[in-house]
């Protein structure tokens, strides 16, 4: 149980935390401008950035003096509080939950392959013409025709499913793997950017059992990697601000698989946070 001082000074410090991380975000929001870097992770991930600024201390804890919760959803109120609703969470979503922990858990379990160079970004513009590229707005760094080269010279081996889906039709059977959503947890491995970036994904789908600082963490990091996603895709990011990381050459793939292995380790102990709550809500 969490009296009323010690609750609302984290729900301030959460608060404090998400308008820094979604501010610039928000902003743009509302002039209707566009980011090609950051807006992804408020499209392919559905949810505005006002979404992260509500705290929630996670399943099992009880919030004293909390009464303006007792109507909110998936709350419960109980003898002293109120508290997340797990055994509601958990009986409205079982599939989510346990779809959640086998993925985070097999993930976990592989050692991170750091050789496939962020090609699927490669893949998804492969022997397109100019107006079908997903960022209108960047130029490709090494043309259509370098672009295609790239991706044709290269070992594809794209693990993810939500990455591999949006490969050209011309490039899909390059890839050596054709995962699906059905064998997610047979084949997410900890070095994919995506996977990691999933956290986040995750977070927010078990939410609101999942501690607000556990899903500000998933989220600050699938902010971070979601930069090395676009400086390692064949798109020109400098007038963002940003450097390439020109995975044809190879001191690129060496600044790539450093940079994918520092990641895999920053979301290890993420990862492990993610599945203690799945355990938790699959034991109430």
């Amino acid at each position: 149980m969490l009296p009323p001082e010690v609750w609302r000074e984290r729900e301030r410090r959460h608060a404090d935390r998400a308008a820094a991380l979604t501010g610039q975000a928000a902003q743009r929001r509302s002039r209707g401008e566009a980011h090609p870097v950051e807006d992804f992770l408020y499209t392919y991930y559905a949810w505005a950035p006002g979404k992260l600024q509500r705290w929630h201390p996670g399943a099992g804890v009880v919030l004293a003096g909390a009464d303006e919760r007792a109507d909110w959803a998936n709350y419960v109120a109980v003898p002293g509080g109120v508290q997340v609703d797990a055994a509601g969470i958990v009986g409205r979503r079982r599939a989510t939950v346990t779809l959640a922990r086998d993925v985070l858990v097999a993930t976990r379990g592989r050692a991170p392959q750091l050789a496939c160079f962020g090609l699927h970004e490669w893949a998804m513009v492969h022997r397109t013409r100019p107006e079908q590229v997903r960022h209108a707005g960047l130029p490709l760094r090494l043309g259509h025709d370098g672009t295609d080269a790239v991706v044709e010279s290269h070992r594809i081996r794209c693990s993810h499913h939500d990455a591999f889906r949006f490969f050209t039709p011309t490039a899909v059977p390059l890839n050596e793997l054709q995962p699906t959503r059905q064998d997610q947890p047979a084949q997410e491995q900890p070095g994919c950017l995506h996977a990691t970036m999933d956290l986040y994904r995750w977070a927010m789908k078990l939410s609101p059992a999942v501690p607000g600082e556990l899903l500000l963490d998933c989220f600050e990091l699938a902010k971070d990697v979601r930069v090395l996603d676009m400086r390692a895709s064949p798109y020109d990011v400098t007038s963002m601000g940003l450097t390439p990381v020109a995975i044809e050459t190879p001191e690129g793939k060496a600044e790539y698989a450093r940079a994918q292995r520092e990641f895999s380790q920053r979301a290890d102990p993420l990862r492990v946070a993610l599945v203690d709550v799945c355990e938790a809500l699959l034991q109430v």
